[in-house]
């Protein structure tokens, strides 16, 4: 049996090692300067996100090639965090059905402490393994998915639980921390540190680190989808038109992909039920709706593909 007070003791110890909980000594006084001051201050310290980012591209690149080969045969991606880590994990996914029309079970957020985390604090999730064995098992994970670990410290338990867990699997995994030399990118198979430093205040992680993860989560989500052909070049023709919004931007980038006009656009998408993708590949392959979800089909949703196949005698 451990002793509470050592375990308190050595936690206390290694948070003093981890670069996200450190001191910045320069905004010592920070509560006592002008509100400007403050935010060309904070705005500032944010300029190093993308540089952190930017130095992981070629370890992102390397994950997200891994994680589209296997949503390629059918797998799901899995994010799991606690606290801002997963409530951004939960986020990304939720935004992948209306942009990428993706089936919700096809990407998906899980945080320590279920939905009810999302919008207040669920004391001693984030240290439970079983919470995390439990969240895995109910989504009956397999060998074909992908879960991605997100920790700003890199030693959540219920992350690493997660992780190991998948991995024990022959699921694919991928660790993204703020911390160099963590435990979570030691778990994965692609390990992803962006490290962003202190924060403007101390240990807060949702700020540098929460937009750190932010960015690398709109990296692996969206590039994963452009490798699956859910864009035609940079236009989101998998886009679920589902308000006024939505419907207008269909025929805008069924336009923008086609030149067509105004008139040929609303007829377009009228024979395809509002599908952008099959419009756009009536319209240029010059085929009609039945034929065009039939080439779409046959070439795993890929446009470029159907395109191809279209214009070939």
């Amino acid at each position: 049996m451990t002793d509470p007070a050592t375990d308190a003791a050595a936690l206390r110890s290694h948070l003093d090692t981890l670069t996200t909980e450190g001191f910045r000594p320069d905004l010592a006084d920070v509560d006592t300067r002008p509100t400007l001051d403050i935010a060309r201050a904070m705005n500032a310290g944010d300029q190093a996100v993308p540089a952190a980012v930017a130095a992981q591209l070629p370890s992102i690149a390397a994950a997200v090639d891994a994680v589209a080969d296997r949503m390629a045969r059918g797998g799901r991606l899995v994010y799991a965090g606690a606290g801002t880590a997963g409530r951004l994990g939960v986020l990304d996914a939720s935004e992948c059905p209306p942009t990428f029309n993706t089936d919700p079970s096809q990407v998906v957020g899980l945080v320590a402490g279920g939905p009810a985390a999302l919008v207040r604090s669920v004391e001693g999730a984030e240290d439970s393994a079983d919470l995390a064995h439990a969240d895995l098992k109910a989504l009956e994970l397999t060998d074909a998915d992908t879960v991605v670990g997100v920790s700003a410290s890199g030693r959540t338990p219920y992350v690493l639980a997660a992780v190991a867990y998948a991995r024990d699997l022959g699921a694919l995994t991928v660790g993204l921390a703020c911390n160099p030399g963590s435990a979570l990118a030691a778990a994965a198979d692609h390990a992803i540190e962006v490290v962003v430093g202190p924060e403007f205040v101390t240990g807060s992680t949702r700020l540098k680190a929460g937009t750190a993860q932010k960015l690398v989560l709109n990296m692996i989500s969206t590039i994963t989808m452009i490798r699956l052909g859910k864009t035609y070049g940079n236009l989101m023709v998998d886009v679920r038109a589902t308000n006024d919004k939505l419907r207008a931007r269909s025929h805008r980038l069924v336009a923008q992909a086609t030149g067509a006009s105004d008139a040929e656009t609303a007829e377009a998408l009228a024979a395809t039920g509002g599908e952008v993708k099959h419009a756009i590949l009536v319209l240029l392959g010059g085929v009609d709706a039945a034929t065009a979800a039939r080439l779409l089909a046959a070439h795993g949703g890929h446009l470029r593909a159907a395109l191809a196949a279209a214009a070939a005698p």
